[in-house]
């Protein structure tokens, strides 16, 4: 199928779910990794109608960025991004997806010419192959991120267990919504976290039902090539 063919069901899919949890679809975004594809093929992606591109290599997003500059695009970084790196993408991002540590919001800080929207990355489930706080973690960290008035805290990202178990999968996605919610309650103004960033190809449907605002899609949506 066509990419246009992929994302009509990928949004249908989000309709569905948002009927069943009342909300609306104009709520969530989804937001295209490129990763495995080409720049004619990310092209392809904005062309269907998808705004939002997904990187987790500097590289990748870069060359992206300038071979798509005519079109309007909001380009996520959603890889691990090492402290050392963060001079080479910071001013050519509108979100980062990974920010769980002090020197890296230091090194954001120094580094920004803007500010920066950025997500909390949480490791709900609390796997060692996985990076993030630990969701006991967060409120604390959100708290000293104040200092930084180069970073907006715009909401939280995380990532599900490859699991068979949609209610394994269900309790990390909603335990992630209650932290969110926790956060808003104290009305920070560095911190609205808003955003619910969780869901890939095989369980954004139910990340949607929990609450996820960005959904991050690659193999349903674009594929793979390389």
């Amino acid at each position: 199928m066509s990419i246009l063919e992929n994302r009509n069901i990928i949004q249908q899919n989000i309709e569905v779910a948002c009927l069943k949890t009342k909300r609306s679809p104009k709520d969530v975004n989804i937001v295209a990794v490129t990763k495995y594809v080409s720049n004619e093929t990310t092209k392809e992606a904005v062309s269907a109608g998808v705004g939002h591109i997904g990187e987790n290599r500097i590289e990748g997003l870069l060359e992206k960025k300038d071979f798509l500059s005519e079109m309007s695009v909001k380009w996520h970084f959603i890889g691990t991004l090492q402290t050392r790196k963060v001079k080479e993408i910071i001013n050519h991002v509108d979100y980062i997806h990974s920010l769980d540590r002090l020197s890296l919001a230091k090194e954001i800080q120094k580094r920004a010419d803007q500010t920066i929207s950025c997500f909390i990355q949480v490791n709900v489930a609390e796997e060692d192959s996985k990076h993030g706080l630990a969701v006991k973690e967060v409120l604390t960290f959100v708290d000293k991120l104040k200092e930084y008035d180069r970073i907006k805290v715009v909401g939280l990202m995380t990532m599900a267990p490859f699991t068979e178990n949609k209610e394994v999968v269900r309790n990390v996605f909603s335990t992630l919504k209650q932290l969110q919610m926790d956060i808003q309650k104290k009305e920070l103004p560095h911190a609205p976290c808003q955003e619910l960033s969780m869901g890939m190809s095989n369980d954004y449907v139910i990340a949607v039902e929990e609450g996820a605002t960005f959904i991050r899609i690659g193999t349903d949506l674009v594929g793979k090539e390389f």
